[in-house]
């Protein structure tokens, strides 16, 4: 049995793709302990090419090629569990990649406090791999703590959707049967609370395990951040429908306040910068997601900045129009600001949070 399993959805990530594999090669935990599970969503680009290659030459490496596209990462994740050889289980984005013992760190700390899952610092990075100034999550005021499903601050704010900056133990995840999404974004934060909600023993350690790479506004470019189609809001939709439907039949509406509070924000300003979308489909989009928006009022949850409740109230009176006119605006400002404003915008602040908490007993 390896010590960990780490799977890797791949979809025409050639660019980056050895960067990932060769941040896994270097580990200072034992390189013969890990089993690392590459699945291929039918790639168009040489990555396929890359996967085979490092399967010849690591026999702990695996390689599968899904047999039909499903365009999100969900049913790759699935797979990848499925052929899980490890005690635990480890996740990556294809044009993302560790730090050089993560996967030592990771497995020691999971290990010593016997949890269902570790969460971990993390930082972002350019397109060429340079590391921001200022990790996620800051050092001096988040220690190492116990997470808690009733600790609607600080254990709210450390449990970040993604499954990359984690680790599970594998019989956890099985016995609960928990698993991704298939077919939609979001998937690992379906992923991520599922498990919160069914563990007993989770905790976040401090030190900075993955580099999560931003990609670079251009037209080339197919980042999520600027190029969300029509497609991707239907999906993204169905995704936090399914969410929702989980904390709310789960009994933990109370905690999902936070999440949707979070949510909420990063979903409007996913729409809003999106550049491929037509103002049709922005309409649709709208009226498609208003159930959304409408959980705002249902779950007492104030909208951060004034400008996304503007936009809020008009979908809210079905006034689309009007909704897509202000998501221009707030468009426009936004190319102007640094990456550091932009990203800080779609995040609730304090005082936010502090708004929020004021009806908790009603949940």
């Amino acid at each position: 049995m390896y010590k960990i399993s780490i799977i890797i959805p791949i979809y025409n990530a050639e660019k980056y793709l050895r960067d990932l594999l060769n941040s896994i090669t270097n580990q200072t935990m034992n390189l013969q302990d890990i089993q690392v599970i590459m699945v291929d969503d039918l790639s168009t680009d040489n990555s396929v090419k890359i996967m085979r290659e490092y399967a010849d030459q690591y026999d702990n490496f695996m390689a599968i090629e899904l047999k039909q596209n499903n365009k999100i990462a969900g049913t790759a994740r699935n797979e990848g569990i499925k052929q899980a050889k490890g005690k635990y289980l480890m996740f990556a984005d294809s044009d993302d990649f560790y730090t050089k013992d993560a996967c030592e760190v990771m497995y020691k700390a999971i290990e010593e406090k016997q949890a269902d899952f570790i969460t971990a610092n993390y930082i972002n990075t350019d397109q060429d791999g340079t590391r921001w100034d200022r990790p996620i999550f800051d050092k001096k005021i988040y220690k190492d703590f116990k997470l808690s499903i009733y600790d609607y601050k600080k254990s709210f704010f450390i449990l970040n959707s993604s499954a990359c900056n984690k680790i599970f133990r594998k019989s956890f995840v099985e016995e609960n049967e928990i698993k991704f999404l298939e077919g939609v974004p979001a998937e690992d934060a379906y992923f991520t609370t599922s498990c919160f909600m069914k563990s007993e023993r989770v905790y976040y350690i401090s030190e900075i395990m993955y580099c999560y790479r931003q990609r670079n506004r251009n037209k080339k470019n197919t980042s999520v951040s600027f190029y969300c189609s029509r497609d991707y809001f239907s999906r993204i939709n169905r995704a936090y429908q399914a969410i929702y439907e989980n904390f709310k039949n789960n009994g933990y509406l109370r905690f999902y306040r936070y999440v949707y509070a979070k949510n909420m924000s990063y979903m409007l300003y996913k729409f809003i910068d999106s550049e491929i979308i037509t103002r049709e489909e922005r309409k649709e989009v709208l009226k498609e997601m208003k159930w959304f928006y409408e959980l705002s009022v249902k779950l007492k949850v104030p909208a951060p900045q004034q400008c996304q409740t503007m936009i809020i109230e008009k979908i809210l009176e079905d006034d689309y129009d009007t909704a897509v006119n202000y998501c221009k605006i707030v468009a426009d400002i936004r190319a102007y600001l640094p990456k550091e404003i932009r990203e800080s915008m779609s995040r609730p602040d304090a005082k936010m949070y502090a708004e929020i908490g004021k009806y908790d007993n009603e949940y």
